[in-house]
């Protein structure tokens, strides 16, 4: 039996480490439902200190998730969790972006401008890729 997946990263600032992996990938946040939540609340599901605001919208504290605009049928679900510690290590599983061999250097250049930093260019055969790490230091490669 074949499984779905959804990749989930940890992050300090969810919300703002959603936004910007959204528009490093053309991706869309997904929509919190401020009802649903204030409903947990009044049902004692959850409390005022489970939930924050970001851009205005009430928001669960603890995450938030992004997706390709075409659906899940066309890619996993990627979740950002709250983690209380910063990143200190290399990660073991990074996501690969593919820009296109004509579109490295202007996609890199423009994630920078976003906050990401350069770690290392890689070659293999004709095959470039750039490493750089977000906003909180996850890795990534443009290629």
């Amino acid at each position: 039996m074949a499984h779905d997946i959804q990749v989930v990263i940890d992050s300090q600032d969810p919300h703002n480490l959603a936004d910007w992996w959204a528009d490093a990938l053309g991706w869309q946040v997904e929509r919190q439902d401020e009802a649903f939540i204030r409903r947990q609340i009044v049902q004692g599901h959850a409390t005022e200190a489970d939930t924050g605001f970001h851009k205005g919208a009430l928001v669960w504290k603890e995450g938030t998730a992004i997706r390709h605009p075409a659906g899940l049928e066309r890619a996993p679900r990627v979740l950002f969790q709250l983690v209380p510690e910063r990143k200190t290590v290399k990660n073991r599983i990074h996501l690969d972006v593919r820009a296109g061999a004509g579109s490295i250097d202007a996609e890199v250049e423009r994630l920078v401008g976003k906050g990401a930093k350069v770690l290392h260019e890689g070659r293999q055969g004709p095959t470039r890729w750039v490493t750089i790490i977000d906003p909180e230091g996850n890795e990534l490669c443009i290629a």
